[in-house]
């Protein structure tokens, strides 16, 4: 098959996009443009400069959001579409029971303000009075299980998964949790110290609004910190939360209830409504349990009821009125990420309807945006990209035989999904109504518990999708041994069929290829052909893979995103690889694709410079030094502002292409490049 004259077929699709942005006054333009460069710059010196130079300059992050770029632009893009639709459908006559009403009325309760404003803390009393009347530890752990259910995320959490070991079944896994600031490191470090005594003030504000006098909240509040902080202390961090062999610990439910001989956890399960039948779990983090029944112990139970009262509060704020609302963005938006506005509210509602019933609004989005021809054209990309990266295995010199034929099996059987599900979400069993947007939020998350519960005695459906379509977004699932291109990242400038070949080589293909190699990163190479963990590499294999993984972790531990603020190579080591994987690899498609064709000049720019321009224009991104600092710590991808050129500096190729040489600040020696896949 030709794969090229498929992909030539695929960027001829013009039309197909441009009339939707076209008609709408609200997209911002984001084809690749030589106007987002800075040509004063040097792209030997600076080449994120010289790559988007013009655009930094000329742009302002909006006063509603913590940070501005590509896909945070596309995003927005996005966000008016779906604004259409939940307006359309909050207007329509629709059926009852149908998710059109359902959106509709979703959208309606959350865009009442007088009626929220009106019923005030009344929603969720009933939450805070089941708290009260908690006695004991059991009846801790009653209430807890029924937080849980509807969405809550104290002490710890728990959802039914794939066995990563066995993916025929579903296994239930239980996880660290409990926390309210990003990371344990907001507890522990003292570089977040000042942060802390702002959390207490918040938490303070937050039970003052609740009816608590003023230094009884104070105390309530140091409390909270005292309590989070112990969790913290017996939490993983982001980097070790990245290993799945450390964090996969299946054990019997006798084995795992003795973690905590003092909190009912059999019962807990039993309540949450986990079926009797189930015999084993995994418990990804079991020092993180021990230690959890130990704090039960040696604090106050009235301790421990503050901090349910603390985290029923927080994460019922955005669907309150405006002052709880308010305090909320003030900490978790102003104070984290230096955001000085709220997004508009219409906005903060659409977002609450993606991450409760998404998929039956991203069927709307895609019927009405996304052109169904191009799935075929995102595989046949695919199909490219798996023919590069199976000849590279094939000649890499690093690797033996018998792990080579390990790789290429493994690589046959990745499936391609694009756009959307071939099956969408059944929304029967969830009632909606307009009266309650807080009702309507724990109704949704209730009808997911019930739902994930539900796959436990069927195989685990490798068809799944993770993330709604109209996200702008991809992932590659291991378990499921699933790569997924979701709508929402399908147009300009990631995939821009008026642009020539070397632009869209240099953004969407390498995307493609950044999801097919992280099949074979430092943790999507722990798992084998079938989806679980398997030891398939040879030890001098492995050994080898490490020394090459670790020239990454070393170039990216030496990048600061601001004065003091190194990068986490470990923690961004996955990403990481996956871009210099996805860049290489779609370099040397682009490199089959032209050969015996002519080259000619566009802007002055040969294919090369271009597709290296548009992989570098794809991350050009703006934060607010708050958000970067949260990036930073707890995020598992590098800043854009380093994606953009930190993979390109380990090609030759690119070196070549802009003329950079030993001495240039660009430069690094090839003994320093991190040449993987």
């Amino acid at each position: 098959m030709n794969h090229h004259r498929l992909l030539a077929a695929a960027l001829a699709l013009g039309a197909a996009f441009a009339s939707p942005l076209a008609a709408e006054e609200a997209m911002i333009p984001l084809s690749f443009s030589t106007a987002n460069m800075d040509l004063s710059a040097d792209p030997r010196a600076d080449f994120s400069k010289y790559a988007w130079g013009g655009w930094a300059a000329r742009t302002e992050i909006p006063a509603d959001k913590a940070r501005w770029g590509t896909m945070d632009m596309l995003a927005q893009n996005n966000w008016h579409r779906i604004r259409t639709i939940l307006e359309e459908a909050a207007a329509a006559s629709a059926a009852p029971g149908s998710n059109l009403r359902k959106i509709g009325d979703f959208y309606a309760s959350a865009m009442d303000e007088a009626a929220i404003e009106a019923a005030g803390l009344k929603p969720v009393e009933p939450e805070l009075a089941r708290i009260a009347a908690i006695a004991n530890l059991d009846d801790l752990a009653a209430y807890l299980a029924d937080a849980h259910v509807h969405g809550g995320g104290a002490l710890f959490g728990t959802y039914p998964y794939a066995d990563q070991k066995d993916n025929s079944r579903i296994q239930l896994i239980a996880g660290q949790g409990g926390l309210s600031l990003p990371t344990r490191d907001y507890y522990l470090d003292e570089k977040y110290a000042k942060i802390r005594p702002q959390y207490v003030e918040h938490v303070a504000a937050m039970f003052r609004l609740a009816g608590t006098e003023p230094e009884a909240a104070t105390k309530d509040a140091e409390t909270v910190l005292l309590l989070e902080t112990e969790l913290a202390r017996n939490s993983k961090s982001v980097t070790e939360l990245r290993d799945p062999l450390a964090n996969y610990n299946k054990l019997t439910l006798d084995e795992a209830a003795a973690l905590m001989p003092d909190f009912a956890f059999k019962a807990y399960l039993a309540a949450s409504g986990l079926p009797a039948t189930e015999q084993d779990l995994n418990v990804a983090q079991p020092k993180f349990f021990s230690g959890l029944n130990q704090l039960l112990t040696t604090h106050p139970l009235e301790a421990w009821k503050t901090y349910l009262r603390w985290h029923a509060l927080t994460e019922a704020a955005p669907y309150l009125g405006a002052a709880f609302d308010r305090e909320n963005f003030r900490f978790f938006g102003t104070v984290l990420n230096g955001t000085p506005a709220q997004e508009p509210r219409w906005q903060r509602a659409a977002k609450i309807l993606d991450s409760k019933i998404g998929f039956a609004v991203g069927e709307i989005y895609v019927a009405k945006y996304f052109p169904p021809e191009v799935r075929g054209k995102l595989e046949a990309m695919v199909a490219i990209m798996s023919d590069v990266l199976r000849d590279r295995i094939v000649g890499l010199d690093w690797m033996t035989e018998p792990t080579k034929q390990k790789a290429l099996e493994k690589l046959k059987t990745f499936r391609v999904v694009v756009g959307y599900p071939d099956k969408w979400r059944d929304y029967s069993a969830l009632t909606v109504t307009r009266d309650s947007y807080y009702d309507n939020v724990r109704a949704a998350n209730r009808f997911e518990t019930r739902r994930q519960l539900a796959k436990f005695g069927r195989p685990f459906d490798r068809t799944e999708w993770l993330r709604t379509p109209q996200q702008v977004n991809a992932y590659y699932q291991p378990s499921a041994g699933q790569l997924v291109f979701l709508a929402g990242i399908l147009q300009p400038p990631f995939f821009d069929p008026a642009m020539d070949d070397a632009v869209n080589y240099g953004a969407i293909v390498a995307v493609i290829g950044h999801e097919i190699s992280h099949g074979f990163d430092d943790k999507g190479r722990l798992y084998d052909a079938a989806g679980n963990l398997a030891d398939w590499w040879s030890q001098e294999d492995a050994n080898e893979f490490r020394a090459r993984a670790q020239k990454l972790v070393g170039q990216f531990n030496g990048y600061f995103a601001l004065p003091g603020l190194a990068i986490n190579g470990q923690q961004t080591l996955g990403e990481n690889i996956g871009d210099l994987g996805g860049v290489s690899i779609a370099y040397e498609a682009l490199q089959r694709s032209l050969q015996g064709k002519e080259r000619p000049l566009i802007d002055g720019f040969t294919p090369e410079q271009r597709f290296f321009l548009s992989w570098a224009q794809v991350w050009r991104t703006k934060y607010r030094d708050d958000a970067l600092k949260r990036y930073v710590a707890s995020d598992v991808h590098s800043p854009g502002t380093f994606r953009a050129f930190g993979p390109l500096v380990n090609l030759p190729e690119f070196f070549a292409a802009f003329g950079i040489r030993e001495g240039d600040p660009m430069w690094r020696k090839p003994e320093d490049h991190a040449k993987i896949w």
